[in-house]
Formats: structure tokens, sequence, C-alpha cells
């Protein structure tokens, strides 16, 4: 079983892009809800959250675990994978090798919440990888917020994400890298505001590629549930607006169970 786990409900764009990667593989997934966003917190509450989360997978039956929220996988990626004796993934890695193989004038934008700025971690690997692109990053810490709330074409929204994307387009970056998974959802907003010749990255799909090839590689943890039945959604705390926000992303109806308090 696959476990996947966000600050919200964004990270569900991941679990749609897995659910169709490998639709033969049973997959869970935890949404908090209810401590939701993650970005304006400190390192070490987002590690704590992190590990609680994770441990909630695993005791679902997640054999492999991916971190669907780019604040937590910025700074408790590395320590996820000390503690717990499982494969992990994130959605940093995908997206950076995304970025870099995109950009043409070798100047990518970031956007993010406050964590994921915070932590470099972007500019850090780009650096890494390819030394001759120039990282432009900025947070944008109302569009989580905006996102849970179901304000995905409002005028409000529109304005925010202008404000936000206006120094990077001064930059000129012709790729952009959406560095929390709750902004695909603002895709339609974010394209025609940072220019409709930018390359917008999501890792979504790239994820979900990189988990197919290793399992398929690892037929030892393989599926224990008939082809996409069985999969289940957890949230830290069931509101109406996520469960239209789930409907909207995988097209269907969710049924959002809620996680225990033991979290």
């Amino acid at each position: 079983m696959i476990g996947v786990f966000d600050s919200g409900v964004g990270g569900m764009t991941v679990a749609r892009a897995i659910e169709e990667a490998l639709p033969d593989y049973p997959l869970i997934y935890f949404g908090d809800t209810a401590r939701s966003p993650y970005g304006p917190k400190s390192p070490e509450r987002i590690i704590h959250y992190s590990r609680q989360n994770t441990r909630f997978l695993l005791e679902q039956g997640a054999r492999v675990v991916v971190i669907a929220c780019n604040s937590a996988a910025s700074v408790a990626s590395d320590l996820i994978r000390q503690e717990f004796d499982v494969p992990v993934f994130e959605v940093i890695t995908p997206a950076v090798q995304q970025a870099i193989a995109a950009t043409r004038n070798g100047v990518v934008g970031v956007i993010g919440t406050r964590a994921t700025i915070r932590s470099d971690i972007y500019r850090k690997m780009i650096a890494a990888a390819a030394p001759g692109v120039k990282v432009v990053s900025s947070p944008c810490p109302l569009l989580v917020p905006l996102v849970e709330e179901g304000w995905l074409d409002r005028r409000e929204t529109k304005m925010v994400v202008r404000r936000y994307l206006h120094p990077l387009k001064m930059k000129q970056v012709d790729t952009l890298v959406l560095g929390c998974t709750h902004y695909p959802l603002l895709r339609n907003i974010i394209q025609p505001r940072i220019g409709k010749r930018v390359r917008v990255i999501d890792s979504a799909a790239s994820v979900a590629a990189e988990l197919r090839v290793f399992m398929e590689k690892n037929s030892d943890i393989g599926c224990d549930m008939v082809a996409g039945q069985g999969n289940r959604y957890y949230v830290s705390d069931v509101t109406d607006t996520a469960l239209e926000i789930a409907a909207k992303i995988f097209g269907r109806k969710i049924n959002l169970e809620l996680a225990n308090d033991n979290l």
C-alpha cells in the first residue's frame, strides 16, 4: 500500500497522479486539514507533524511513503528516511529535475510557503545539479489558506497571485516551479499572470512516474487489493470545503474519513 500525506487537500493532486500511474496499487492518503497550513510553522513543529503523519500511514498498512507537502519535504524528508524503515519519496526532487530540463534562459522561479522558501532547498538542489541556473524564489503565504477555503477563482485570489508573481516576472523567469502541491489548483490563475511562455512545473506527475519505476523494480511490495479498489482518504478535520475540493481534484465524490485524535 502506498501512503501519501500533505498538510491539507493540496496533496490530493499527487494522490490522483499516483492513482492514474499505478492503478493496481492501493493507496491511503492523509491530509492534515485541522493543522493546515504548515508553511508559517517552525521547522521543529513541521517535523513533529511529519513524524505523526508517517506513523499514522504505517499503522494503516503503508509500505511506501510519499511526502506530498513541500513544507514537510523541505525540512523533514531526510529525518523521515532515517527514522522509518520504508522507502520515502518527496515532491521536491522531481520538480528540480523538471525545472533544470525546462529552462531556456537559465532563470527559474520558485513559489512556495514560507517554510519551503526559508529552507532554500530548491536553490541548493538546483545549484548542486546545474550551477549556471539562477533561482528566484518568492514566498506566497496566502495561497494555501485561499485554496483550503475553496477560493479557486475569486477576484481576491487573482489579485494576490498577481502581486506574488510580479517580482518573478521582473526577473524574467522562463520556468516557474509550483513549490506547493496546493498551487496546481490555482494553475488557471497562475499561468496567465506569469505569462503563457513560462513553463509551469507541477511535480505530481513526475513523482508518480518515479514511484511507478520503483514499484516495478520492487514487486515484493506488491499489491494486496484489486485494481483501484480500497483506496482510502483520511483527514484530521472533515469540512464541506475539503469534500468539494477533493471531488474537484478527482472528478468524483471522495469519502473523507476522519483520522483518530492520536496523531
